[in-house]
């Protein structure tokens, strides 16, 4: 395979910005996809993404393309440039000046090499835009050279914009800027070309500007990749290092992982082994996406491809991990900082199969790095997980495949952010996670935005002007911003302003556990921590949430939340009626009396022994007013 004409790069842009439309375009433009057989979102597998309408996991896939005017000089080995017409006589050549006199493999390079002049294999990466799966971005810019920065011509630069334009930025990867959406009457295109171009400090005439919906300029985005992108590096004389960037878990063939090859070449049936895991096996088959998986002889230098490794531990083959042959003693490649959980909730199952859950919740960390898990028990609920999410949208999905893939009927407790706790003087004070965030918004709602961030206990950093708008910088507690404040950022702004925020450590603050008790029984699973300003509100919000979500039991049910012996808030659930006197149709009264004196009797017994089911989607709707 001809290094010179690969081409890796990936999509980012915000949420809804066009990205899996724009990469259908790429599909049908270079006919990977038959046009029977396309559809919208092809590269969004899950049901889950299209129902929903977003990127949920990364995806690969490699076309074919052919520029009409090529204008690229080859490189030869020796670094010469040289004519596209010369090409195959060049290599000849170099492969008779070989000193090292390794024809077979010059021989293998020269057989693969079955593209013409203009064609280029170009290796694309989906990637999702929701800060949420923002670990999934940072691992697809790891395996590419080049990414093309979307921009919606209706909406501008938003916040994930600039954050991952800053990760790739950072790995030095070549910015193909783009701006989307020209089609729609509401496009205010000379203003989105002006953002971006000042963003990137570039000429407004380098911005490619594109229907992804029509059609229209999009080969002009595939001819500036081929262009503007660097070959891959990296010498095929050199054992073999793959990075694993993702992968998958097949129930008949294992663990298959996705890679890209920096060094060296595998075939199918080479001895492989991960370093991390210090795990030895056969490389059972190799090939690329197309986009389903295409088997091949090999995978060489440059190329994106899988290998299915036959594994049966999902926990043996770790994104991030290297690939290497088995008598080969190479460096493990840097692979990917480890990702830092924001919220965590605890997962139970309702009629107990925690053994069926773990193997869910172990299958599903194989692509999905940044979900964490570890054993834990409840009172309420028995044995299950306290899982650790990037966000409550990740919860939500990670809940939703794990109870369509795994046929599972799931309770998920209230998320929460995780404290530390500390004793000092025989009490217990509490740190919190403190994250900077970043809000993206027009200037006319700049002071509404601040009021709202002050609520949530903001500490303003500062403010930078991108045009018509504004780029505010906050520091605030995470547990203010998981929950519902994206919801209120967009009524605050009416809808334009976006946001996105980073972990930056822990900080002391005049925090208190509160205690949920549900008929006079502590619920583990309820207890919060509080900033002490917002104690009695959040007391009397909750009590009050849990009255209207709990249904009504045979007996009274006190809903209380407590500090200690303090009770701040209280409700009561009315116990259900039942007319025990229907059935008597005259006689004196006392007959009545005797039946009601004895239901209360009933009633009060029951509220000493009776037990409340606290419904599985009661945590879920908590968070939800």
């Amino acid at each position: 395979m001809n290094q010179t004409k690969i081409r890796n790069f990936c999509i980012i842009a915000h949420v809804d910005h066009g990205k899996s439309t724009l990469a259908d375009r790429f599909l049908e433009l270079t006919k990977t996809v038959e046009v029977r057989e396309m559809k919208e979102q092809y590269l969004d597998r899950m049901d889950l993404e299209r129902e929903r309408g977003i990127t949920i996991k990364l995806q690969p896939v490699r076309m074919l393309y052919k520029m009409l005017n090529d204008k690229l000089p080859l490189q030869s080995s020796s670094g010469r440039a040289m004519s596209n017409l010369s090409h195959l006589k060049q290599v000849e050549a170099d492969q008779i000046q070989n000193p090292n006199g390794k024809n077979n493999k010059w021989k293998l390079k020269i057989e693969n090499l079955k593209l013409s002049d203009s064609e280029y294999i170009l290796n694309l990466i989906d990637t999702p835009g929701h800060v949420d799966f923002s670990y999934e971005v940072s691992r697809s810019l790891a395996a590419c050279e080049g990414a093309v920065l979307l921009v919606d011509a209706t909406q501008g630069i938003q916040a994930q914009t600039l954050a991952n334009l800053y990760q790739a930025q950072k790995l030095g990867l070549t910015i193909i800027p783009v701006i989307n959406k020209i089609d729609l009457p509401n496009a205010d295109l000379e203003n989105s070309v002006q953002e971006l171009a000042s963003l990137l400090k570039i000429d407004e005439n380098e911005i490619i500007k594109v229907s992804a919906k029509t059609g229209k300029n999009v080969n002009q985005v595939l001819d500036a990749i081929v262009e503007k992108v660097k070959s891959p590096s990296g010498n095929i004389e050199k054992p073999l290092r793959a990075l694993i960037f993702d992968s998958n878990y097949d129930p008949y063939r294992g663990v298959v992982a996705y890679v890209r090859i920096i060094d060296g070449f595998v075939k199918r049936g080479s001895k492989i082994k991960l370093i991390e895991t210090k795990i030895s096996d056969e490389s059972l088959e190799v090939g690329y996406f197309a986009p389903d998986y295409t088997a091949k002889d090999s995978l060489d230098v440059g190329e994106i491809g899988y290998i299915v490794t036959g594994l049966k531990q999902v926990s043996e083959c770790r994104v991030g991990d290297t690939i290497t042959l088995n008598d080969a003693s190479v460096e493990p490649l840097p692979g990917y900082k480890e990702p830092v959980p924001m919220v965590f909730a605890g997962i139970y199952t309702v009629d107990g199969e925690v053994n069926k859950l773990r193997e869910g919740l172990q299958k599903l960390k194989l692509n999905d790095a940044s979900l964490t898990f570890e054993p834990e028990s409840s009172k309420a609920f028995g044995f299950g997980f306290r899982s650790g999410f990037l966000g409550t949208l990740h919860l939500e999905i990670v809940k939703e495949r794990l109870e369509r893939e795994y046929n599972l009927n799931l309770v998920i407790t209230t998320p929460q952010v995780a404290y530390k706790e500390k004793n000092v003087s025989g009490r217990s004070e509490f740190e919190e996670p403190w994250a900077k965030v970043e809000i993206v918004t027009p200037e006319q709602h700049i002071g509404s935005l601040m009021e709202l961030l002050k609520q949530a206990r903001g500490i303003y950093k500062s403010t930078k002007y991108l045009s018509d708008k504004v780029v505010l910088e906050y520091e605030t507690p995470l547990a203010s911003i998981i929950v519902n404040f994206y919801d209120k950022l967009k009524s605050y702004s009416s809808g334009y302003a976006s946001m996105n925020y980073d972990l930056i450590g822990y900080r002391s603050g005049n925090l208190v556990k509160m205690d949920v008790l549900i008929a006079g029984e502590k619920i583990d699973v309820l207890a919060q921590i509080v900033d002490r300003g917002e104690l009695v509100h959040k007391a009397q919000f909750i009590v009050k949430r849990l009255k209207d979500l709990i249904p009504r039991q045979m007996f009274e049910v006190s809903i209380q939340a407590a500090v200690g012996g303090k009770i701040l808030a209280r409700e009561n659930i009315p116990a259900m009626k039942k007319d025990v006197t229907g059935y008597l149709y005259g006689g004196d009264i006392t007959r009545k009396r005797k039946l009601w004196e004895k239901q209360k009797e009933g009633k009060k017994k029951m509220k000493k022994l009776g037990r409340v089911d606290i419904p599985t989607d009661v945590f879920i709707k908590l968070l939800k007013y």
